[in-house]
C-alpha cells in the first residue's frame, strides 16, 4: 500500500497541504504558496476574522468563502492521515475528500493526494485540458469540469499513461510543466 511522502508524514503538514489546494481554485497557485508560507499554523490556529484579515491583506481574492471552507476542514484535523492511507486507491481517496471536505473539487482533491505523494489521479487544469484539446485527446475545450467530465476527461489520458507507463499525476506534472515551463511543488 502506498504510504504518504515523507515530507507530509504529520497531520500538519498534510492540513496545510489541505488548506494551500483550497486556496488554488480559481486562483494562482503561487499565490497559494505564498500564503501556505505566510501563513505558519495560521490555517489552523486563526480564529475566522483573523483568517479573513490575513487572506485579504495578502492580495488573496476570495479571502471569506476560502476562510469558511478552511475553517469547516479543521474538523478533519486529525483524521486526514489514517483515512487517507487505510483507502484503497487514489480514485477512493479523491473521491472521500470531495465528499468530507466542502470546496474541494476533483481538481483540488486530486492536486492535494498528488502533492502527499498519491499520484493515481490527474489535475486537470486549464493547461492540461487545453494541452489535450490541442493535441485531438478531446473535442471541445470545456468552459468547466463537473464530476462526469472530469472524469471522463480523465479517462482520455488514461491509453498515454499506459503507453508512457506513468501513472496519471506524473503524466498530468510533465505536461502541465511542458506547457508552462514550471514547477511549483
Amino acid at each position: 500500500m502506498e504510504e504518504l511522502s515523507r515530507n507530509f508524514s504529520t497531520e500538519g503538514k498534510i492540513f496545510s497541504e489541505l488548506c494551500f489546494c483550497l486556496l488554488t481554485a480559481n486562483e494562482r497557485a503561487l499565490k497559494g504558496i505564498e500564503i501556505q508560507e505566510k501563513i505558519g499554523d495560521g490555517f489552523l490556529a486563526l480564529p475566522e476574522r483573523k483568517l479573513i484579515s490575513f487572506l485579504k491583506s495578502h492580495g488573496y481574492r476570495f479571502y471569506n468563502v476560502r476562510s469558511k471552507y478552511i475553517i469547516g476542514a479543521r474538523g478533519l484535523y486529525g483524521k486526514l492521515k489514517s483515512t487517507l492511507a487505510k483507502l484503497g486507491t487514489d480514485n477512493a481517496r479523491r473521491e472521500w475528500l470531495v465528499e468530507n471536505v466542502k470546496g474541494l473539487g476533483y481538481k483540488e482533491a486530486s492536486h492535494l493526494l498528488r502533492n502527499l505523494g498519491f499520484n493515481g489521479t490527474a489535475i486537470l487544469d486549464r493547461h492540461i485540458v487545453k494541452l489535450m484539446h490541442e493535441h485531438k485527446m478531446i473535442g471541445g475545450l470545456p468552459k468547466s469540469l463537473g464530476k462526469k467530465a472530469y472524469l471522463e476527461t480523465e479517462r482520455k489520458l488514461a491509453p498515454l499513461c499506459d503507453r508512457l507507463k506513468m501513472k496519471q499525476g506524473e503524466l498530468d506534472f510533465y505536461l502541465w510543466y511542458l506547457k508552462t515551463g514550471k514547477v511549483l511543488k
